[in-house]
């Protein structure tokens, strides 16, 4: 295989030198010369740029010269720069270092040296750029618009998403409330041929049916009391757009039927109106309900359900994504941090244990207030564990361990570890033992002695348990030793 060629720019006002210059480099070199700066061939065919410091015909003018290295390090993806200067030059190799450049070379140089180093540049450059890839690709890997997420559930749904997206099929999305069902829709619809017009979003939830059929259809002058002009709803706002119904399980009985026609002719009339009106919509909606066993209790059209039911995606809680906690945490930080004029940049370590530990029953959105409250109370870079809600490990609990003995310390420890183990191990005592690597009669005298019950709930806040120890939220598992 060839040996690639490493293109070499000779940055200089003394031409006469670059003709040997260039014969000199030798093979695996190919070098053009220029008095000025060329900056889209420096952009797009150099691969090292060796720019000349040297003094010519008396002159030092070399504030002109480094002017030269910052408008190269200006160009995106430009390449390394060598600076050659001349012997007792070293105000020169200082600043070119100081200002950007990789290495300096002094003349008359080394050739073996100067290959050695412009080879070397240039591989650093591209070293530099592999890992700005690399970076920008895991960026992007692990954030779906405004979702974010590196556990294997999230990077699955980030997958489907971008495969469902530019279909224009209909997407019913299921998730607990607080996960991030409207934002799922968002990126979608982001990602869709429909991207150039808004989304338009409606909430059926809490609503009247009234309220909820004016809102969706609209109506036209002198529908009802007080309609004193032509008013457009959500649906036909949504023309050549995405539709999103959040809470669709709440939607009336008697309001389905007309849902289901939009769907299926894509047209309706306005409340009062004769006039039909034909819309093309994509349809996304979400619930935190079980549609389906709603449809066996008559309380959901089974062939609205089927629209809507296309595609099928679920957003699981947080409690069951908790790898996605120090991410969400620190984004949410950051932003707070911004919003608020803040200077937290960073959770403790015992802050972040607790928010890993949390069971977030209100999830994304919980994780969200609770960092934000955090960050309010915050004056300095770190936020502490006292920052956050006592519900989460701050506020009183904190305090409690201050004063405890090493025993006691130990005692806790164990606790906390076992009673996860056994949760995450659905109370079975041989799989816990196993995860735990210590004997299964040994965990059942530690059980015994700790005061564990399976009634114990994850969430709850420190206090005396049977055994006598207060109880936090666990770490994560590890081996007993």
């Amino acid at each position: 295989m060839a040996e690639q060629t490493v293109r070499v720019c000779f940055l200089s006002e003394d031409f006469t030198f670059a003709e040997p210059l260039a014969r000199a480099l030798g093979p695996g070199f190919g070098m053009r010369a220029a008095r000025e700066l060329p900056s889209s061939e420096v952009q797009n065919w150099y691969d090292a740029v060796l720019l000349d410091l040297r003094s010519v015909n008396g002159k030092d003018d070399l504030e002109p010269k480094l002017a030269w290295l910052d408008q190269i390090r200006a160009i995106p993806s430009a390449p390394a720069i060598v600076a050659l200067c001349d012997e007792g030059q070293s105000r020169a190799a200082f600043h070119a270092i100081e200002r950007g450049a990789y290495d300096t070379v002094t003349n008359p140089p080394n050739i073996t040296e100067l290959r050695l180093v412009l080879l070397r540049a240039h591989r650093f450059q591209c070293a530099l750029e592999e890992v700005e890839r690399l970076k920008a690709s895991a960026q992007s890997s692990r954030r779906l618009h405004e979702l974010l997420g590196t556990s294997s559930a999230m990077q699955d749904l980030f997958a489907f998403a971008r495969k469902i997206a530019p279909c224009d099929v209909n997407v019913l999305i299921t998730g607990e409330t607080g996960t991030g069902k409207e934002l799922l829709a968002r990126a979608i619809h982001q990602l869709s041929a429909r991207q150039a017009r808004p989304l338009v979003a409606f909430s059926c939830a809490n609503l009247p049916e009234n309220l909820i059929e004016d809102e969706l259809f609209g109506h036209e002058k002198g529908a009802f009391t007080g309609a004193f002009a032509m008013r457009r709803g959500r649906i036909e706002a949504a023309d050549q757009s995405t539709l999103f119904l959040d809470e669709i399980g709440d939607l009336a009985l008697g309001l389905q039927p007309k849902l289901l026609r939009v769907l299926q002719e894509r047209s309706f009339e306005r409340l009062g109106g004769n006039n039909t009106v034909h819309v093309n919509i994509r349809v996304i909606s979400a619930t935190n309900r079980n549609l389906a066993e709603m449809v066996q209790e008559g309380k959901f059209r089974e062939d609205l359900f089927y629209r809507l039911n296309v595609v099928q995606m679920h957003l699981p809680p947080l409690r069951e994504r908790r790898d996605d906690v120090p991410l969400l945490a620190q984004h949410f930080l950051d932003v707070s941090a911004e919003q608020f004029r803040k200077k937290a940049k960073r959770f403790s370590r015992t802050a972040l244990r607790a928010l890993e530990d949390h069971a977030w029953p209100g999830n994304v959105r919980e994780l969200q207030n609770a960092v934000q409250r955090a960050v309010v109370l915050t004056e300095g870079p770190t936020v502490e564990i006292q920052q956050l809600p006592s519900a989460i490990g701050g506020g009183s609990c904190e305090g409690q361990s201050f004063n405890r003995s090493y025993e006691e310390e130990v005692r806790d420890f164990k606790r906390r570890l076992i009673l996860r183990t056994l949760r995450e191990c659905g109370w079975r005592k041989a799989e816990s033992a196993r995860t735990l690597g210590v004997a299964r009669g040994y965990l059942h005298r530690l059980i015994n002695q700790l005061g564990i019950q399976e009634t114990e709930e994850e969430g709850a806040p420190c206090g005396i348990h049977p055994g006598g120890a207060p109880h936090v939220s666990a770490p994560p598992v590890t081996k007993l030793v």
